[in-house]
């Protein structure tokens, strides 16, 4: 699976963005897809993923964007889609997607992912 992500760009704070995460290949429903961000000189960090097709599609977020992030997934498209609302300057950073196939309960560790896309950059001024 080869994973593309774009939809990034400046924002103000309070906008909305979202990014897609474009995927090649027809084992794509099999995944669990996680999207992450990384700011300047920080770590990694999780943002969101959400579950395998035919399980429920269960989601799950960090703490900073939960009421404010959706994520969600088109199978027919290949595609799964991070919609960003109420965007707030801490949310600046480069966001990239990943798939992995580890058990539910460790989707928040990077290190479980393979298949990183390019990241796509969002920028939100105050």
């Amino acid at each position: 699976v080869q994973l593309q992500a774009s939809g990034g760009g400046l924002v103000q704070a309070g906008g909305s963005l979202r990014l897609s995460c474009a995927a090649s290949g027809p084992s794509f429903r099999n995944f669990h897809v996680g999207w992450f961000r990384q700011a300047p000189g920080k770590e990694r960090e999780f943002v969101a993923a959400i579950m395998r097709s035919g399980t429920g599609s269960s989601t799950r977020y960090t703490d900073s964007v939960k009421g404010r992030f959706s994520i969600s997934r088109d199978n027919a498209k290949n595609t799964v889609y991070l919609q960003m609302n109420n965007l707030k300057p801490e949310d600046t950073a480069v966001y990239s997607c990943a798939v992995t196939q580890i058990v539910w309960a460790y989707v928040e560790e990077s290190r479980r992912y393979s298949n990183w896309g390019q990241g796509t950059l969002v920028t939100v001024s105050s």
